[in-house]
């Protein structure tokens, strides 16, 4: 490990501000950080492309060799917002303490380029010698995974790139999972009339309606997790969240309008748009008892659940190198666009999910060689 170029590159990416939101006035672009991660790879030898996704927003397509079957090394440049006074020291500012490097984006996920950089090492030698790799290096890097998933979403559109495996480096705790759930977000609209509250016969109750769609929706949750289950994960049933509800505007007021909203986890083989019609059908008869209007909204297109198989050649070279059978996710990441892509995928990166979105972020300086020994061999196992 190059202790030194790694550390500088880190520190690089740490103090390039790069957070997404949903809120406008807090949302930033990556581009600043597409370009620091392009101009190391071409450095490298790598061909990059820049794909513009938004305003001040990127994607880069960085890749060494050519052909089929190549083998992607994805991550995403954005990160969360983050409270500074909660820290203790500089968000933006890679600190060395106690054996860790503490920074916002060291573990999620920031921190995994310069490793893909030192693993690559090896193709890029063999290139300068002016051998012929047998399946391209890709270094992926997407902007608005922590929102919308929108770089992942353009690389679909766009239909590149095209590789066979992708790593997906998020933070593992160096243990690889090869499944996840999917992520829903989802509200029901209630309109009905609003009145004088002495008198219910005068307007039609936004707020007693859902009452009873709240009770239909924990119905349809334990449903749901009577029919589906897979041991692989923590939680091994889809779960359905209340999360927000807002609803009239004074107590003596017949409520006229009520929101709703929820977020729904399927498992592997769940599909988004059957529950959404499930939903929507159980929904319906509530509408007409209660003589009010209920609309159904996703408030993002959402993200499928993940598998991919367990014989999968990838699965199996990340499992014998760890030593850790791989397991399944229970957050989300890129992957599901990945495999629409056409690649089977694994997450697998340093650093644990306990420390992301959290103040004092933070990757092991201990774990940072064994994951370049452990992208390396993968790029000698599917590349050279």
């Amino acid at each position: 490990m190059n202790h030194l170029t790694l550390l500088a590159r880190m520190r690089t990416l740490i103090a390039t501000p790069s957070v997404t939101c949903t809120d406008p006035a807090m949302d930033q672009g990556n581009l600043a950080v597409i370009e620091h991660l392009a101009s190391w790879a071409e450095t490298l030898g790598f061909r990059c492309e820049i794909m513009p996704v938004a305003p001040g927003k990127a994607n880069l397509i960085a890749t060494l060799g050519e052909g089929s079957g190549g083998l992607v090394f994805a991550g995403h440049t954005d990160t969360v917002p983050f409270d500074g006074a909660k820290w203790q020291s500089d968000p933006f500012k890679l600190t060395e303490r106690d054996g860790r490097l503490f920074g916002l984006g060291t573990a999620d996920m920031k921190g995994f380029f310069p490793l893909v950089l030192e693993a690559a090492e090896a193709a890029v030698a063999a290139v300068r010698r002016g051998e012929t790799l047998k399946a391209p290096v890709i270094i992926l890097a997407t902007c608005d995974e922590e929102t919308s998933m929108a770089g992942a979403k353009a690389l679909v559109a766009a239909g590149k790139p095209k590789a066979r495996f992708a790593v997906i480096g998020e933070p593992t705790s160096g243990r690889p999972l090869r499944l996840q759930k999917g992520v829903m977000m989802e509200r029901v609209i209630i309109e009905g009339r609003s009145g004088h509250s002495s008198d219910p016969s005068l307007g039609h109750n936004a707020l007693d309606a859902m009452h009873a769609v709240i009770g239909e929706l924990i119905s349809y949750r334990r449903e749901l997790a009577t029919k589906w289950h897979n041991p692989l994960f923590t939680v091994p049933t889809p779960t359905l969240n209340l999360g927000c509800i807002h609803g009239g505007d004074n107590p003596n007021r017949i409520c006229a309008r009520c929101e709703l909203q929820y977020d729904l986890r399927p498992l592997p083989g769940m599909e988004m748009d059957s529950l959404r019609a499930d939903i929507k059908r159980r929904l319906k008869p509530l509408a007409e008892e209660y003589q009010v209007s209920i609309s159904n909204e996703s408030l993002f297109s959402g993200t499928p659940a993940m598998e991919t198989p367990a014989d999968s050649l990838l699965v199996k070279a990340v499992e014998e190198m760890t030593g850790f059978t791989a397991g399944a996710a229970a957050f989300g990441t890129e992957g599901p666009y990945f495999q629409e892509l056409g690649m089977e995928a694994v997450i697998f990166g340093p650093g644990g999910i306990e420390t992301a979105h959290q103040p004092d972020e933070h990757l092991e300086i201990a774990s940072l060689q064994p994951t370049i020994d452990k992208l390396a061999a993968l790029v000698r196992r599917f590349c050279l």
